[in-house]
C-alpha cells in the first residue's frame, strides 16, 4: 500500500480545498458499529423482531415509540466513544487550512469531538433533541436517563434529531454539504459503502480529477476514483499525514 499513500499524500499536498464525505466505517476504529456488517445496527435491530427499514422509519418510530426508544438506547446513544486517528486526521488537515468541510452521515459527534469545526451532519446527532409539541432542546441525558418514552415537562414526547427513513434531509445541511463539494479540488469519501441515498448522491456533484475512496470494501463508484484504497480509514489517513509531516509510514 506504500505507493498508494504516496499517492495520496501528493493529492493532498496539491488541493486547497478538500472536502470530506464519510460514513459509518469512519466511527467504526472507535467502537462503534456500522449498519449493514454481521455485528452491525442492522443486524442487532433484527433481533427486535424488525426490518430495519421498519423500525427506523418515521412511521414506526410514531406507532411504537417504546420499542424505538428500547433500540435507540441499546444500540444508537452512544456518548462515550472516542475520536479515533479518522476523525484526529481530518481535524488536523482541517487546522492546516486544507480541509474546507466534513460533511458525515454519522450521529454520534466524534468529528467535533476532534475539534473539527465545519461539519455537516447529513442524519442529524444524538446530541440534539428536541420535543415534539413544544419544541423545547434537550441534551442526550434526557433519553439515556429516562425509562420509556422520554416526555418533556410540557408532556410531549423528545425526539432525537436523527433522520429516519420517511423523513428527509435538512435543506440547509444538504445545501451546505453540496457547495463545499463542488467547490472542492479534492474530494475523500471514507467509511461508506456508498449505497444510502441522497447522501451517496452528493459524489455526483464533484467536478474536480482527485476523488479518493477509501473504504474495506469494493463500491459501486470504485470505478469513477482516481484513487481507491481498500483498507481502514484510520490507518490510511495517520499514514498519509504521518509521511506528509515527515514522519515513517506506518
Amino acid at each position: 500500500m506504500k505507493q498508494e499513500i504516496c499517492q495520496l499524500r501528493a493529492m493532498i499536498g496539491a488541493s486547497g480545498r478538500i472536502a470530506f464525505l464519510g460514513g459509518a466505517g469512519v466511527s467504526t476504529e472507535s467502537g462503534i458499529p456500522d449498519f449493514r456488517s454481521r455485528d452491525g445496527h442492522f443486524e442487532a435491530i433484527r433481533a427486535f423482531g424488525q426490518a430495519p427499514e421498519v423500525l427506523l422509519s418515521h412511521g414506526f418510530f410514531m406507532q411504537h415509540p417504546e420499542i424505538f426508544f428500547a433500540y435507540y438506547r441499546a444500540s444508537l446513544l452512544v456518548t462515550d466513544a472516542l475520536p479515533n486517528r479518522a476523525h484526529a486526521a481530518l481535524a488536523q488537515l482541517e487546522q492546516q487550512g486544507k480541509l474546507t468541510a466534513v460533511v458525515t452521515q454519522n450521529v454520534d459527534g466524534l468529528h467535533q469531538k476532534a475539534d473539527s469545526k465545519n461539519v455537516f451532519e447529513l442524519h442529524g446527532s444524538i446530541y440534539r433533541n428536541r420535543c415534539m409539541q413544544c419544541g423545547r432542546a434537550y441534551g442526550p441525558e434526557a433519553i439515556s436517563e429516562s425509562a420509556g418514552v422520554p416526555r418533556c415537562t410540557c408532556g410531549g414526547i423528545i425526539k432525537p434529531d436523527v433522520v429516519l427513513y420517511e423523513e428527509g434531509l435538512d435543506p440547509e445541511v444538504l445545501q451546505g454539504a453540496i457547495a463545499h463539494i463542488m467547490q472542492a479540488d479534492m474530494l475523500i469519501v471514507g467509511g461508506t459503502s456508498l449505497a444510502v441515498y441522497p447522501a451517496a448522491g452528493l459524489i455526483d456533484y464533484y467536478r474536480g480529477n482527485r476523488l479518493v475512496l477509501i473504504n474495506k470494501s469494493e463500491t459501486p463508484y470504485d470505478y469513477r476514483a482516481d484513487l481507491v484504497l481498500h483498507d481502514s480509514i484510520g490507518e490510511v489517513l495517520h499514514a498519509a499525514l504521518e509521511t506528509e509531516n515527515g514522519g515513517n509510514e506506518a
